[in-house]
């Protein structure tokens, strides 16, 4: 479980196949800090468990369907990664419950300045639109953002020039494909209404 909240930016080394899987390989100062093989890290919002630690470098087995249901592959060496280490007990929960499994990929149409703060509008697949709401929480590339607009297709964000900073979305432009994860309270009910008896 996460929080949303965006410890680091870290970069890709690589990412290629192996025999058995992908393997990503990471590096980070802030995560690894007190980091062990099994730990779990969200990586672009997606929950990875460490593999191999290296000196400043991190180790992932990525399955081919993750590859396939995120922004993975676009992934090339030292494109920069939102990272997150689990949640502790204890610890801050400063915005909303992450569960690290990626739902779909939506496409970036607008990022940019408008005044003091930055715009982010991002087009989703049809069928997901029903967990977009209005003043609701998302979280895009595993950061915790509140949704500010809603329309048919797309949905928007505003972002503090300190998202800007701390996470990767300086360098996303218009086109890019973000990792999507829609609030976990929402899935749940649309799951036990499904069976409800008319």
């Amino acid at each position: 479980m996460f929080t949303g909240i965006v410890e680091e930016t870290g970069r890709v080394a690589a990412f290629k196949p192996g025999a058995e899987a992908w393997r990503l390989v990471l590096t980070a100062d802030t995560v690894r800090q007190d980091a062990a093989v099994g730990d779990s890290i969200a990586t672009n919002g997606c929950c990875l468990t460490i593999a191999q630690l290296d000196g400043q470098q991190l180790h992932f087995d990525v399955l081919e369907e993750t590859r396939r249901l995120t922004n993975f592959g676009a992934f090339q060496p030292g494109s920069p990664v939102n990272l997150e280490r689990s949640l502790r007990f204890g610890g801050k929960v400063g915005g909303h419950f992450v569960t690290g499994h990626i739902d779909t990929t939506g496409q970036i149409v607008t990022l940019e300045p408008r005044g003091k703060d930055h715009y982010l509008r991002i087009r989703v697949p049809a069928e997901f639109m029903r967990y977009i709401v209005h003043k609701g929480s998302i979280a895009i590339d595993g950061i915790s953002l509140t949704i500010a607009e809603v329309s048919d297709a797309e949905f928007a964000v505003w972002l503090i020039p300190h998202t800007m900073l701390a996470t990767n979305l300086h360098a996303r432009r218009a086109g890019d494909a973000v990792n999507l994860e829609f609030d976990l309270l929402g899935k749940h009910i649309e799951k036990l209404l499904s069976y409800r008896t008319p």
